[in-house]
């Protein structure tokens, strides 16, 4: 049974990473607010990745960092405290997760680290300037420490699409917004944040052993595909 160490799995897709994980897993969940469920594999610490000491622990062998941003407007509308904002939230926390676990994961089982990036990363989008800016350097740091940390620490992200989730609610606020919302993409549907979980666990699990440095386009055919 590993130990997987998940920042921010309250809500969102790191809450369906955490259930996920669960049933064969020690799950320690850190994030601002609790998790729903209670699981004898679970542990949480509250703590806000961008401000707070992040909690010692012991012993990892996993580390999949989920907090994010939608933050989308003009660019004559966003502010540079919007583009630190965002950097803060989706890179600085990350590598502040890197720097304080990194020690305990190289003595891991078969080690792994987890990001998140975007399809808005590869896929010009407008509005997606701050977002797609932070989650481009996710892209950057995931391969350089992919490098950096081989062949002891294995390094991925994921880059999902329109996600089901809290955060993107406002994409996909009315039936409507989500016909149009699938239309966009070529395999006409956006993601649910269990599917991206399936995909996580699968990368944090030995089965993935020869995968490093890589970034995991969950698309639905919007980067992939023109039609």
């Amino acid at each position: 049974m590993k130990t997987i160490i998940v920042i921010g799995g309250s809500k969102g897709i790191g809450k369906a990473i955490v259930s996920a994980l669960l049933p064969s897993n020690k799950v320690i969940n850190i994030s601002r607010s609790s998790p729903e469920k209670n699981h004898e594999n679970l542990t949480h610490h509250e703590c806000d990745v961008t401000k707070d000491v992040l909690p010692d622990i012991d012993a990892a062998d996993g580390l999949v960092y989920c907090p994010g941003s939608i933050n989308l407007k003009p660019i004559a509308r966003l502010s540079i405290d919007d583009f630190k904002n965002d950097f803060e939230i989706n890179v600085l926390g990350a590598v502040r997760a890197v720097q304080k676990y990194l020690d305990i994961l190289k003595k891991g089982d078969q080690p792994s680290i987890l990001m998140f990036s975007t399809v808005a990363s590869k896929l010009g989008m407008p509005f997606h300037a701050s977002v797609a800016a932070s989650k481009s350097a996710i892209e950057g740091l995931t391969k350089s420490l992919g490098a950096e940390l081989a062949p002891t620490v294995r390094v991925n992200a994921i880059a999902p699409t329109v996600t089901n989730t809290e955060l993107a609610s406002k994409l996909l606020r009315n039936d409507k917004m989500v016909e149009k919302m699938n239309d966009r993409h070529p395999l006409k549907k956006h993601l649910q944040p269990e599917e991206v979980a399936e995909m996580a666990t699968f990368l944090l699990s030995d089965k993935a052993a020869s995968l490093s440095g890589q970034i995991f386009e969950m698309d639905c055919g919007i980067v992939s595909f023109k039609l």
